[in-house]
């Protein structure tokens, strides 16, 4: 497959994200942290009760903002109703955007592609990402690879700043920082980390970390986050209060206490599989290698579950000739609108199932 040109200030499929990095903190479980913040402009109508011109206002003064602020070495700037379907597909699978921000469709279902709308890209590490006329007027993003929730937040904090130093925002001295749902209402504050548990799932535990996580009031959600499925035994986990709760007291309780304890019964989970059903462990983490080397077709979802089993027999020590970060590469690689970046034209879906089967052929078939 030939490799389109480098545009700039687009996303370059041969560089890994920043969440795909396979760096950090408990990196064989932990992929990824995430912070994000809600804050909405003093005197504005929240997004979703905003006329046309009233959201354009928003973005105009927001984009003017972030263009003077001190966010990051390089900053590009997509105005996403005027960015083709495709290249918004790029910025969702790169989790630069969220799903909601790539169709412009409020949750009243309001509004459609042509919405008023943007977003604010670092590069070109990925790590903030700020998001214009989403849920909220404004979602600060800060995204680093592995458990990194403390240095994450203070990335958020230092853009939250820098952007307040020229918008006012709206703020109660009871309530705290106001948003369009009552859920973000207090800190604005959602702190996540993608996990990757396989080890849970195969021994049947899956559902147990699903329900504690809600009995301690935190949101379980999939692989591209709020209204996503689980692909690949990928998961995200969040707090799902905002309002009464410092930031530092959310910060601890799930960097310090929560998932300290998923992990463990993850990494627990994937101890027993090695020593009580070591044969059934590596056939199946053999057989998802043997598919990806050799299938000629392949589904986004099959490939994700394949590379998922994969991952864990890398980290496990079962497959020596990759590292996880090319595994964590293939699964951004291998996701529809990577695929045709890489292929350099639109693709039907059977064209898709046919060059992310090449792809995975050429990447993981061992040289002799």
């Amino acid at each position: 497959m030939s490799e389109q040109p480098r545009h700039p200030g687009r996303p370059d499929p041969a560089m890994t994200t920043e969440w795909l990095r396979g760096a950090g903190h408990e990196s064989d479980v932990v992929m990824s942290s995430r912070v994000r913040l809600a804050r909405n402009l003093a005197g504005a109508a929240f997004v979703n009760r905003a006329s046309r011109p009233e959201r354009m206002k928003v973005l105009e003064s927001c984009r003017s903002q972030l263009e003077r602020a001190p966010i990051g070495p390089t900053v590009s700037w997509h105005d996403l109703h005027r960015t083709p379907s495709n290249e918004r597909t790029l910025l969702v699978e790169r989790h630069l955007i969220s799903q909601q921000h790539a169709r412009g469709k409020q949750a009243n279902q309001t509004g459609g592609p042509d919405e008023p709308r943007g977003v604010a890209i670092t590069f070109p590490d990925e790590r903030i990402s700020v998001m214009v006329n989403e849920e909220d007027h404004l979602r600060i993003q800060s995204i680093s690879s592995g458990l990194d929730l403390a240095r994450t937040l203070a990335a958020a904090e230092a853009v939250d700043d820098a952007l307040e130093s020229g918008l006012n925002f709206a703020f109660s001295p009871r309530f705290g920082y106001l948003t369009a749902c009552p859920t973000n209402v207090g800190t604005g504050l959602r702190l996540s980390v993608m996990l990757h548990l396989p080890g849970l799932r195969l021994i049947g535990n899956i559902d147990k970390v699903k329900l504690a996580a809600k009995d301690m009031s935190l949101a379980v959600r999939g692989f591209y986050g709020e209204g996503s499925e689980a692909i690949g035994d990928f998961y995200q986990i969040s707090n799902q209060t905002t309002l009464g709760k410092p930031e530092r007291v959310l910060l601890h309780e799930l960097e310090s206490e929560i998932l300290p304890r998923v992990i463990e019964y993850e990494r627990a989970a994937r101890q027993m599989l090695l020593t009580k059903r070591r044969y059934h462990f590596e056939d199946a983490v053999h057989r998802a290698m043997g598919v990806l080397c050799h299938a000629r077709l392949m589904t986004t979802e099959e490939s994700m579950q394949h590379l998922s089993l994969v991952r864990v027999g890398v980290v496990t020590g079962m497959i020596g000739h990759l590292k996880h970060e090319e595994v964590n590469h293939l699964m951004l690689l291998t996701q529809p609108g990577h695929l045709q970046l890489l292929a350099g034209r639109e693709l039907n879906q059977d064209e898709r199932r046919l060059a992310r089967a090449e792809l995975l052929r050429t990447r993981l078939t061992p040289r002799k």
